[in-house]
């Protein structure tokens, strides 16, 4: 799965696969460093009946999911699953690095195909930032059912929307600008992708499964905790603006392009005044 929060560009003859592959990897690592005690907290709050021993991650990215469940479940495998060949090499990277290697199987698979591979039975599946882009979502989900272990949890995670970075007032040129920038985003995601943002409660009744608990985190983190913010802010804004620039006016994508610019004395790098600002709902379901 494309499991960034980002919106992915076209591929054409002016972007190159590996560049962008490459940008979207760097910015889930970052998210991954960035959201690491948010996705700590979700896989503690899990209403797991007992710990699982087989975990599918499913649009595993480079594992930002798969490791926090390796280290919440040090008893667990993890069959991680995502399209990206790319993804999945860079996540058996990090497996080798922190001798975890032993625990990892990692599948290239396109989950919107109606067949898919053989993940086994697992006792919890898990996807996070990832059920949006599926073009078949309920197809998905039932198929997410009858692979599941009898009394097996299925945890869906799903972002409200992008992450926000800057105060309503920046920059003092062009105030309101972030709001700009994500609202051209989300206009064309949504042409795209639908189900970015639903509630997937009755879908995942629908497809069989019964609600064991539903939570939203609040994330509003501040800049100054860590420098991995700035660099995040950097990769998704500029991620965004790789698709929408020509959906903003000449105005904000020179506002925007000065903070983009690592070089300049007005680069996001060198603000003080950087939050992460966005909400994760989980909804954790069993199949009976």
């Amino acid at each position: 799965m494309n499991h960034a929060h980002t919106p992915t560009p076209h591929h054409g003859a002016s972007h190159g696969h590996h560049e962008q592959t490459e940008g979207q990897a760097e910015i889930l690592d970052l998210d991954a460093e960035v959201l690491a005690e948010h996705t700590a907290s979700i896989t503690a709050w899990l209403p797991l009946q007992s710990d699982p021993h087989h975990i599918v991650d499913l649009g595993c990215g480079t594992g930002a999911g798969t490791f926090a469940l390796l280290d919440r479940f040090p008893d667990a495998h993890v069959t991680a699953v995502d399209t990206s060949a790319e993804h999945l090499q860079r996540l058996r990277t990090k497996a080798c690095a922190l001798g975890v290697q032993e625990r990892v199987r990692t599948v290239q698979a396109d989950l919107d195909e109606a067949a898919w591979p053989d993940l086994g039975s697992p006792d919890l599946v898990w996807a996070s930032a990832s059920m949006h882009h599926m073009a078949h979502p309920d197809r998905a989900l039932r198929a997410v059912h009858d692979t599941l272990a009898p009394g097996g949890l299925f945890a869906v995670v799903e972002l409200a929307g992008h992450p926000r970075f800057l105060p309503a007032d920046a920059p003092a040129e062009r105030p309101g600008l972030e709001e700009r920038v994500h609202a051209a985003a989300d206009r064309l995601q949504s042409e795209h992708m639908p189900h970015r943002g639903a509630d997937w409660g009755p879908m995942l009744t629908a497809a069989g499964f019964t609600i064991e608990g539903e939570r939203t985190i609040v994330v509003n983190l501040d800049g100054t905790r860590s420098e991995a913010i700035g660099r995040y802010a950097t990769g998704v804004l500029q991620r965004i603006r790789s698709v929408i620039a020509d959906r903003l006016s000449s105005e904000d994508l020179t506002a925007l392009d000065r903070l983009l610019d690592t070089g300049s004395p007005h680069s996001i790098l060198r603000r003080d005044d950087l939050t992460v600002r966005t909400e994760r709902t989980v909804w954790a379901v069993r199949r009976n």
